[in-house]
């Protein structure tokens, strides 16, 4: 695709990043951590693209963020010194794996069970390798992780006890983030207490800490100012979706997806050449941009029924219509491109994957 070209001659569905918005978010993001003890190591779930982490590195992030071995093998075979997986591993082949990968690229990754430790233990062989390791602690998610306090030093005296490297805590509270402002901050405070207070113990039983990972996009600036805390997972930040907007106003949503009017039943609805292979409906349903007076009702599988409202704009078969993104990282899962626009021309193609 030429630099330049309308976004209207892109084959469709396609899936846009307003280029400004995003520059915006990540530049008040990068601002923020700038001159703070702690800083940022976003999460890579959320575009899956090499180009943006590498965008973030280059705006002052610390290293990457991941959830799976698939996405960590992609950042160390791209040259990324600094990964966090921030999400337990288990199962023989994918410690190898894991294992393996660490022998040229920092790799950070959480745990909360024994039975994982001593199998990284048994498979690390020599332990030549740049392999760390953070107790995984459930500071109110309820999903991973061990409690804070005794449980969590139990755990790191198992993982110095085999010969790993202990680096320290991490504790996400995913379940915070798109709670009311004043409940947010109050809560996040309690969660973030739970990993100082563990730090206390251990530092008390000499055991060292050396980064403690926690925070996202909704709950940011109160993990990053808090003492103790050395790095904040943020993630959603970036392209932003219009489910997370609401509680992340410091950012906007970037991202659209381009579609074309396929059928017109005037007066009653529309249909678009895209559905739920296209977009993200598991958390709720996409809005049209721009579109007054009209209803995104349902998502099939190629297409979109789009309700017509008695103020609705007239609409043509071969028009196009972009549906803001309501939930972006299950929505970049399923596309390979993202094309990055101003004023309605490409400006840049990402790779996603």
């Amino acid at each position: 695709m030429i630099k330049g070209t309308s976004i209207r001659e892109l084959h469709t569905p396609a899936l846009l990043v307003d280029l400004d918005i995003m520059e915006s978010n990540l530049q008040k993001m990068a601002v923020f951590f700038k001159d703070k003890p702690c800083k940022l190591r976003p999460h890579f779930k959320n575009t899956k693209c090499i180009a943006l982490a590498k965008k973030q590195i280059a705006a002052g992030a610390i290293g990457i963020t991941t959830a799976t071995l698939t996405e960590t093998e992609k950042l160390v075979n791209a040259g990324f010194n600094s990964i966090l997986i921030a999400n337990e591993i288990a199962g023989e082949s994918n410690i190898k794996n894991l294992v393996e990968l660490s022998f040229n690229t920092e790799i950070i990754l959480a745990v909360d069970n024994e039975l994982v430790v001593n199998d990284v233990a048994r498979l690390s062989g020599s332990n030549n390798n740049k392999l760390k390791l953070v107790v995984d602690i459930d500071v109110g998610l309820k999903r991973c992780g061990v409690q804070f306090g005794l449980s969590a030093i139990d755990l790191a005296k198992k993982i110095i006890g085999k010969g790993l490297k202990f680096e320290g805590l991490m504790g996400y509270e995913g379940h915070l983030q798109r709670l009311d402002p004043e409940k947010r901050v109050k809560l996040c405070e309690d969660a973030m207490h739970q990993l100082i207070l563990t730090r206390t113990m251990l530092r008390k039983n000499g055991i060292s800490v050396n980064l403690i990972s926690a925070g996202g996009t909704g709950t940011y600036a109160v993990a990053g100012t808090t003492e103790g805390i050395t790095e904040v997972q943020a993630g959603n930040y970036l392209l932003m979706d219009t489910s997370y907007a609401p509680h992340a106003q410091d950012f906007q949503p970037a991202l659209s997806l381009l579609t074309t009017v396929i059928s017109v039943t005037p007066g009653e609805r529309l249909i678009l050449n895209a559905g739920i292979k296209e977009i993200s409906a598991e958390r709720g349903m996409p809005s049209l941009k721009g579109c007054p007076g009209t209803t995104l009702k349902e998502l099939h599988a190629e297409h979109g029924i789009v309700e017509l409202g008695n103020d609705s704009e007239d609409v043509n078969v071969g028009d196009n219509i972009e549906m803001n993104v309501y939930y972006s990282d299950g929505t970049v899962n399923l596309h390979r491109r993202m094309w990055g626009v101003k004023n309605g021309k490409v400006e840049e193609v990402f790779a996603i994957g």
